[in-house]
């Protein structure tokens, strides 16, 4: 059952330890099958409860999942074995269009926006028991928010939208709950999700956001939260549209007692509305985050949600880091007052760099998607082949595995600062990776 590898320890802990071990060392692979916990208890001598007690720690942290009478075997992606490994390392003199990151010649500058909030709070220090939330930014965010439809709700200030996903989703679900996500969708959050203990149910998105029957598909078989990306969807560059939100907001009247969250991590990067879905369940919330628009480095989001999902994770996060930096809000205060981004501009500009490569991907006859953001997407029967050749041509990509549950394979381009005169031999190089092989003559 387990090849060589022979579980040890005597306590709960020493048996999970054990595990865990064995399969971030690769000596347990994804999908083997684990010893019946009283054949375990049995051979290690010790209570079947202790047994049981290390496994629901190793599915707590993601390592093993359950189900029922088949047993419990290792997860196809333990959280032990991240996404991260997939990343392309790129060689001296190739081009590197894999990173996700924003262009930095876009990013406003930082400087006058800290040295301002710095001042301020010389005159006027934050100390323990102040409001975790800089009042002048909540009254910002709040009208950007009214202007997007957003229902209302309550502010928390949080460290970017994984930290806020992470917070929500650990303020109501437990281990074992299943959670719908978009797929191809963000590989941190694919991570993240086994990570909690907790499932994945795939959903399949198009341009236009995920498709409404495999919403409906995870809602109907049990999944107790559902994560969209209202624009910038990260790899597909989808949008949800008025229509499609529409249709998804139908879907989740019928499970009123869905967890929703929505990520809008490109709110000041692109110049198509969101439609936001918040308000159709009980329970939802809705983050914005500051990185692409701003820099990766600040690491602030603004969440807005029902008020029970608000106050539990305003009431964790007091346990834990406490708040975001008021310092860090007030630069963030500066920036939004000064006009220090001028969001038509740069979404443009991303705009242009996306629609040069959809075109000329087109003209060679190569289907791929990027209605907005950072990143094109492009399906290609394997991977592995159009990846190595890419690289190969000087072109450092990253591999759709990222991103990628059950999707068919792709290939994922930052386009955020491809110059125009690299655009040509770019798809070039994209349409000969994905061409199939020459066939062998032998003679």
């Amino acid at each position: 059952m387990l090849g060589g590898y022979r579980i040890e320890g005597r306590r709960a802990a020493e048996i999970a330890a054990s595990v865990e071990r064995a399969v971030g060392a690769g000596e347990l692979e994804p999908g083997q099958l684990l010893p019946p916990m009283r054949e375990l208890a049995v051979e290690l001598g010790v209570n079947p409860n202790t047994v049981a007690a290390a496994y629901r720690t190793l599915r707590e942290r993601g390592v093993i999942e359950t189900a029922g009478r088949r047993g419990s075997r290792v997860r196809p992606r333990p959280a032990t074995t991240g996404r991260e490994h997939a990343r392309v390392v790129v060689p001296e003199g190739v081009r590197d269009v894999a990173n996700g990151n924003p262009d930095p010649a876009l990013l406003p500058s930082l400087a006058k926006a800290f040295a301002a909030a710095a001042e301020q709070s010389d005159g006027e220090p934050v100390l323990y028991g102040a409001d975790p939330v800089e009042p002048e930014l909540a009254r910002m965010a709040r009208a950007e928010l009214d202007a997007a439809a957003v229902p209302e709700g309550p502010l928390a200030v949080v460290s970017g939208s994984l930290d806020a996903i992470e917070r929500v989703l650990a303020a109501h679900l437990k281990p074992g709950d299943t959670v719908a996500v978009e797929d191809p969708g963000w590989g941190s959050l694919l991570d993240l999700i086994p990570a909690l203990g907790l499932r994945s149910a795939p959903v399949a998105v198009d341009d236009e956001g995920p498709l409404v029957d495999d919403v409906r598909r995870a809602l109907a078989a049990g999944a107790r939260a559902l994560i969209v990306t209202c624009r910038a969807q990260n790899p597909t560059g989808a949008v949800v549209s008025a229509t499609r939100a529409r249709a998804l907001r139908s879907a989740l009247r019928e499970h009123p007692e869905i967890l929703l969250i929505e990520d809008d991590h490109g709110h000041g990067i692109v110049d198509l509305p969101p439609h936001p879905l918040s308000g159709t369940t009980r329970t939802w919330a809705f983050v914005r985050s500051v990185a692409k628009a701003y820099g990766p480095d600040l690491r602030l989001a603004v969440l807005t949600g029902d008020p029970v999902t608000v106050d539990r994770v305003r009431g964790r996060q007091r346990l834990g880091p406490g708040w975001v930096s008021r310092l860090q809000q007030r630069a963030v205060v500066r920036l939004w007052a000064d006009g220090a981004l001028d969001p038509t501009a740069v979404a443009e500009a991303y705009g242009n760099r996306r629609d040069l490569l959809l075109s000329a991907l087109a003209d060679r006859g190569v289907e791929a998607h990027g209605r907005s953001g950072l990143n094109v997407w492009i399906p290609v029967p394997d991977e592995t082949t159009a990846v190595a050749r890419l690289l190969h041509a000087g072109w450092a990509v990253a591999p759709g595995a990222r991103f990628r549950a059950s999707a068919p394979p792709g290939i994922r381009v930052t386009v955020s600062t491809l110059g125009p005169e690299e655009v040509a031999p770019l798809a070039d190089a994209v349409a000969s990776a994905v061409a199939p092989a020459p066939a062998r003559r032998y003679v």
